[in-house]
């Protein structure tokens, strides 16, 4: 792929790739994708990834290392963390349920169950409090998210960013700084500048700078810029892994601009945020090339505080980011990215690089 020739020998792209990636990626090499974030993002594009990887046979072996985010102390995951002393496991237990086998839906649906009354259990998912539970059944939680994935036959592993207990912090551009991950989504006056986590630098759980090391694509989002894709960055070594990695590195765009986090930021500075944290470590944003939407869906949206995502295509290959597009959203109801669509176009450019 010329595109990919030019980020790597030159440092710098000379044109746009518009086209949908093809999904033929008959090779009997593994190919091992490294998808990075949290949210409801990662579920999303680990969910297209599982379906690839069950019709294998043109594909070859087929590895997925979800690398998940951990400062999230808001909601279910929240009190589980204050009261129980446990990573969050909100996020974990959507990858869980994105990655769990076919055959294994009705004990999936039990991980997704959320309590609707009760004193003391309303508002927390099934999945989180057995994931609490397996914490101390095994004695720490990567052991217990290992167990849940076994239960739920997950294809795929599931890695903790860090083991450690961090939170986020926020610094404005006014010189002021919000702190805690539940606090990101409120809407205020001045922009955030830079995040960070609380203990600064935290080490990498077992296995994720491996699994980076390794892999064939490096996927970076969607989902929130700063708690979701952002914070995994910030643990130590993570940021230098995928610097340094031959794979193919891929930043997938957001659709909407998120309250709080990126009002009013355009694509160009959904990057210059990841790079300015990170360093190098984005050759492609993947942009949506799809339909437009109804006009009374984005009058929903902006009454919300939501609008789409602006793509400048210059202002991102100046930064040495070439945009790909290609139809990435869901036909039908809220905007949102089609899981099968997002994961085709990430397989189909592991296809390029290789055929470079």
């Amino acid at each position: 792929m010329e595109g990919l020739a030019e980020v790597r020998q030159e440092g710098r792209p000379r044109r746009v790739e518009r086209q949908d990636p093809p999904l033929d990626l008959g090779s009997p090499r593994t190919i091992r994708v490294v998808a990075i974030g949290g949210g409801t993002g990662l579920p999303m594009l680990l969910q297209g990834l599982a379906r690839f990887s069950r019709r294998a046979t043109a594909l070859g072996p087929f590895e997925i290392t979800a690398i998940v985010a951990v400062s999230d102390d808001g909601g279910s995951s929240g009190r589980l963390r204050r009261e129980n002393g446990v990573l969050p496991p909100g996020d974990i237990r959507n990858c869980l349920v994105a990655l769990a086998d076919v055959r294994r839906r009705s004990i999936a649906r039990l991980f997704g169950f959320r309590f609707g009354a009760g004193r003391g259990l309303r508002g927390h998912s099934l999945g989180n409090l057995l994931i609490t539970a397996l914490t101390s059944l095994e004695g720490d939680f990567l052991s217990a998210v290992e167990r849940a994935g076994r239960m739920l036959g997950c294809q795929g592993r599931i890695l903790p960013a860090t083991l450690e207990p961090v939170h986020l912090i926020g610094r404005l551009s006014d010189g002021s700084r919000i702190v805690g991950e539940r606090t990101f989504d409120r809407r205020r006056s001045s922009p955030i500048e830079r995040v960070e986590l609380a203990p600064g630098a935290p080490p990498a759980s077992p296995g994720v700078l491996e699994a980076i090391r390794q892999a064939d694509a490096i996927v970076l989002g969607p989902g929130s810029l700063y708690s979701s894709v952002i914070s995994n960055l910030l643990v130590a070594g993570v940021a230098d892994a995928i610097r340094q990695s031959s794979a193919v590195r891929i930043l997938v765009q957001n659709l909407m601009t998120q309250p709080g986090e990126t009002d009013d930021l355009d694509a160009a500075g959904h990057v210059r945020a990841v790079l300015r944290h990170a360093g190098d470590v984005a050759d492609f944003l993947l942009v949506d090339r799809g339909r437009s939407h109804p006009r009374e869906l984005l009058d929903r949206y902006a009454r919300r505080g939501q609008v789409p995502v602006v793509l400048d295509e210059s202002l991102v290959l100046s930064q040495g980011v070439i945009p790909i597009g290609a139809e990435l959203a869901a036909k039908r109801g809220r905007i949102r990215h089609d899981p099968d669509k997002v994961a085709a176009a990430v397989l189909g450019l592991v296809l390029q690089a290789r055929e470079a």
